[in-house]
């Protein structure tokens, strides 16, 4: 795969195996996004099987992004060192044994506890992946047509997720969504050593476990003071988790410093941030899945829960929003050598913000196909912004540190994954419970149970008689829809934001 050419002359155009390869390369990105995808759609399942609490709920969206989050950074700088493809495959391995163990988890817990492995396992995926297609394609228009296909995997995930999930909902037990994983693994394992090659740093230098523990004090406290703070307020807990994840990140950046000053190699080379390019297209590729996590936590419960559809059928009205993801992505890659990165991205940010804003008149007869347009808005936005980021990513950093590249970009994904669901999905719960009446002839246990959360009061509607399960569905249906409009309005709120940011950002260069 490598080549030794003068420094004028082009790059080495990839051929059939490359191309090849790229396909290998698109399984695990579709497998993880079905993952995510499915769940969204299995939640309301999920509820009903295993009854859990609304904190329950939130971690098993929340904990797999955040584990992930917490060790990207760690497992790219890993396949920097003993080899891009080798970290891939253990973690497909690893990937694929889990997703056994989240299928047959016997209650609520369990299956948080497997989501989290999930997130150790998948850690090791994304940055290898994309690391390797910087590797095969050295060809900048090439590359960035293969980030553009590569990106699309995201939003094929995405649309097969409801549709593949749906009829196994429809037909069998939630468990039965995770097993989808499996055949995707061992065709992984059995394609990956054949198609792919082997690349790593050439002199990579010691390890720093020191530093892999203060990336992990940085990352995950950060995130779960967000979650606290979006869920209970500002409490002592989430202020110490922000103390702790300050601390950790300045003294992971100063480690960091000392050690490339002293020639020795750092966990992550942090002057990739000194790129403004860099920095905005991971601020941007963190707001593109905090709008679609936000997007798919409440859009899925409100089509099952409050519109009566079955799984199968939500994923229909969804799909058109993903295959236009894809599509947008494609011709991304064609609009990114006439317009600039400070154009295309905001311009996908702010569609996105207004399918956000469509969100906010879900309570009308209309409100299927309000929902369909606003996922077109919301995913054509998507597919247009994280193609044209992530090849500015791959572009902005040294082919050495492809892999620490990549990892940055998926940590801003990651990170978004979990504010998308925990600051949304938290929003959605706290306007829920305030607005939620619960008839006084209900039990206590059974009205706490559905202050909780949509689904239990649903499950708590379905075994009550007469007048009082009526009026608990109806008033728990007429709080999420509420709960949906202001969350909206937060949701376009932070994209507007985002999207003035990256254009400002980037217009002084």
């Amino acid at each position: 795969m490598t080549t030794t050419a003068h420094r004028s002359a082009p790059p080495a155009r990839a051929g059939r195996r490359e191309w090849a390869a790229l396909a290998v390369l698109l399984l695990p990105t579709l497998l993880v996004t079905i993952d995510n995808t499915v769940l969204g759609f299995a939640l309301p399942a999920i509820s009903t099987a295993l009854s859990p609490s609304a904190a329950q709920l939130l971690w098993l969206v929340d904990v797999y992004p955040l584990v992930l989050a917490g060790l990207l950074v760690t497992m790219g700088t890993l396949g920097d060192r003993v080899g891009r493809r080798r970290t891939l495959m253990v973690g497909v391995a690893g990937f694929g044994a889990v997703s056994l163990l989240a299928a047959f988890a016997a209650d609520a817990a369990h299956l948080v506890a497997a989501r989290a492995l999930l997130g150790f396992f998948g850690a090791m995926l994304m940055p290898a992946t994309l690391a390797l297609l910087r590797t095969l394609f050295r060809d900048r228009a090439q590359r960035r047509f293969a980030v553009a296909v590569w990106a699309t995997g995201f939003a094929a995930g995405s649309a097969l997720g409801p549709i593949v999930g749906g009829l196994l909902l429809e037909h069998f037990w939630w468990g039965s969504v995770f097993l989808l994983n499996v055949p995707v693994m061992l065709v992984m394992l059995a394609l990956g050593p054949v198609l792919l090659p082997e690349s790593r740093m050439a002199n990579p230098g010691r390890f720093d476990p020191l530093g892999v523990v203060l990336s992990l004090l940085a990352m995950a406290p950060a995130v779960l003071a967000v979650k606290t703070v979006a869920h209970d307020g500002i409490t002592p807990f989430a202020l110490l988790c922000l103390l702790v994840a300050v601390v950790a990140g300045a003294l992971f950046v100063r480690r960091a410093e000392r050690r490339r000053a002293a020639g020795e190699e750092p966990l992550l080379d942090v002057t990739l941030f000194a790129s403004p390019v860099l920095r905005l297209s991971a601020l941007a590729n963190a707001t593109t899945m905090f709008a679609l996590t936000g997007l798919l936590f409440f859009s899925a419960q409100y089509l099952v829960l409050v519109r009566g559809l079955s799984p199968m059928d939500s994923g229909l009205v969804l799909l058109p929003g993903f295959v236009v993801t894809m599509v947008a992505g494609l011709v991304a890659a064609r609009l990114g050598r006439r317009y600039p990165v400070r154009a295309l991205v905001p311009a996908g940010l702010l569609l996105a913000a207004a399918g956000y804003l469509l969100c906010t008149l879900l309570a009308g007869d209309e409100a299927v196909v309000v929902l369909l347009a606003a996922s077109v808005l919301v995913g054509a936005g998507i597919g247009l912004s994280e193609t044209i980021t992530n090849d500015a990513i791959l572009s902005a950093a040294p082919t050495e540190r492809a892999a620490s590249a990549s990892a940055v970009s998926e940590t801003a994904y990651e990170v978004g994954a979990v504010l998308g669901t925990a600051v949304l999905g938290s929003v959605l719960s706290a306007v829920y419970r305030a607005g939620v009446e619960v008839p006084s002839s209900v039990g206590p246990s059974f009205a706490a149970t559905a202050r909780e959360t949509l689904g239990g009061a649903v499950g708590v509607a379905r075994r009550l008689t007469g007048r009082p399960a009526g009026e608990l569905l109806e008033s728990a249906q007429a709080a999420f829809t509420a709960g949906v409009a202001v969350t909206s309005l937060a949701g376009f709120a932070v994209l507007v934001l985002v999207a003035v940011t990256v254009f400002r950002g980037l217009a002084r260069r």
